[in-house]
């Protein structure tokens, strides 16, 4: 990704064709090592191209990605009356069984003893 940016810095600045040695200075100038071989790959893949064309392609592939998903479940809706007294019944013994399961855990001793 640092190739990359480094590479379309380059293209914003007026360079329509960055060498290696290009993004290697822009990368060099904020400490940062490039790596000769990915670098020479990202060359080779850009070169000739149109960066604005390849935005808008990316741009294009990006639109026909799903997003948002479903929204997970959601929550239950509020109930009235005697349900939601039976709901209330039903979650008291899960909180109990849960601070069984607490106390089976300390094994008997505590963390100041």
């Amino acid at each position: 990704m640092k190739h990359l940016a480094a590479y379309l810095l380059l293209g914003l600045g007026g360079n329509t064709s960055p060498s290696a040695e290009d993004v290697k200075g822009v990368l060099s100038s904020v400490g940062i090592d490039a790596d000769s071989d990915r670098l020479d790959k990202l060359i080779k893949e850009l070169e000739g191209k149109d960066l604005q064309e390849l935005i808008a392609e990316g741009s294009q592939k990006l639109a026909s990605v799903p997003s948002g998903g479903g929204g997970g479940g959601a929550g239950a809706p509020a109930a009235g009356g005697a349900a939601g007294g039976e709901a209330a019944a039903e979650e008291k013994p899960a909180e109990k069984e849960e601070e069984k399961e607490e106390s089976d855990e300390d094994m008997g001793f505590g963390l100041f003893d």
